[in-house]
């Protein structure tokens, strides 16, 4: 049995509005098949126009939202394993959220903005593949100040074993990463964990990407985000492994334990870098024709991540778990979890 509040998640809470949608429709916004981006004055249309036009679901989203959402799934909804921390808006959306995640049994500590509404992605599915378009809005609005030095939210961190925050909470509120990082680099039975999450941050957002960098026990990316890094960072290959290699061995706070990175890559074998040795991890096989929706697989892998770190498992098991979960999600439109979990 896992303790109550393990694993500790904070990013930007979104709604998602998904959507089948065609390539002109992909053209009208600028949008690419396979990437993420945060909506601009041009994209604010989208969201009424998918609604007007397409047969939408709602789904909870944002990517940390979504990865505890999944941890708590297979570490099972009366643990009461997993909290969460984010920003949301004074409405409907943001009651749906909350009232999804309290439903999954994930613990949510939201701040409440009374001003701007609760933030949404457009997910523009096409074929196996998608866009998406984050309207961050209330989510946007998270402060530490307001919201995390207060003791009672501050108990959160303090409880937390595992903490992970995606990249995107970099273009909100980088003090609170370097905060929490700091705090769990000081604690010997605390990791701290980060995902490079899209190219744009990588890109557009490298300083402090790489002020929250030294705090990093566990790197997650992709094999697109982690070339970006390694061209942006000025690494000097495009070899993943060794892209991964040199990621491990950046500036680290705690040195007493050496970072892990881990890069998935597609349907390719996942490359983790552990004490200086790379090891590849074959994924599951799936069919082309039992892929439903490739939203959310990266989330979902850490998802299955987190669960079993969890559980003090080793990492091989932490990556066998990732693959399980990425590939549930991936045969299913969205982040939903329906479906009991049978992984082993």
């Amino acid at each position: 049995m896992t303790k109550e509040g393990i694993v500790l998640g904070m990013g930007n809470p979104l709604l998602d509005i998904s959507a089948t949608v065609d390539k002109d429709f992909l053209d009208k916004y600028g949008l690419e098949a396979n990437n993420a981006i945060l909506a601009e004055d041009k994209h604010k249309p989208i969201y009424k126009e998918m609604v007007d036009k397409f047969n939408v679901e709602y789904i909870p989203g944002g990517a940390t939202q979504n990865s505890i959402r999944v941890a708590q799934w297979l570490l099972g909804k009366d643990t009461k394993s997993t909290s969460y921390i984010g920003c949301i808006g004074k409405d409907d959306f943001g009651k749906i959220l909350a009232e999804k995640a309290t439903e999954a049994g994930v613990n949510v500590n939201y701040l409440i903005d009374d001003k701007e509404p609760t933030g949404t992605c457009a997910v523009c599915i096409t074929g196996k593949h998608r866009s998406l378009v984050a309207n961050l809005a209330a989510a946007n609005c998270y402060s530490k100040k307001d919201h995390l030095d207060k003791p009672e939210n501050w108990e959160f961190v303090e409880k937390a074993k595992f903490i992970y925050i995606s990249g995107f909470f970099l273009t909100v509120s980088p003090e609170t990463i370097v905060t929490v990082g700091k705090h769990a680099s000081a604690d010997k039975d605390k990791l701290f964990m980060m995902n490079l999450s899209a190219p744009f941050l990588c890109q557009f957002f490298k300083e402090p990407m790489m002020a929250a960098m030294p705090y990093v026990d566990i790197l997650f990316g992709n094999e697109t985000e982690a070339g970006v890094f390694a061209k942006e960072q000025d690494l000097g290959t495009e070899d993943l492994k060794e892209i991964a290699m040199k990621m491990a061995k950046l500036d680290k706070v705690n040195e007493s334990r050496p970072r892990i990175v881990v890069i998935t890559h597609g349907k390719e074998p996942t490359i983790v870098v552990k004490d200086g040795k790379a090891t590849e991890y074959p994924i599951i096989p799936i069919k082309e024709k039992d892929i439903v929706d490739t939203n959310g697989a990266g989330d979902a892998f850490v998802g299955g991540f987190l669960s079993q770190l969890a559980h003090g498992k080793p990492i091989k098991d932490c990556v066998r778990c990732g693959h399980y979960a990425a590939n549930y999600m991936i045969q299913q439109s969205g982040v939903t979890l329906t479906k009991a979990p049978n992984f082993s």
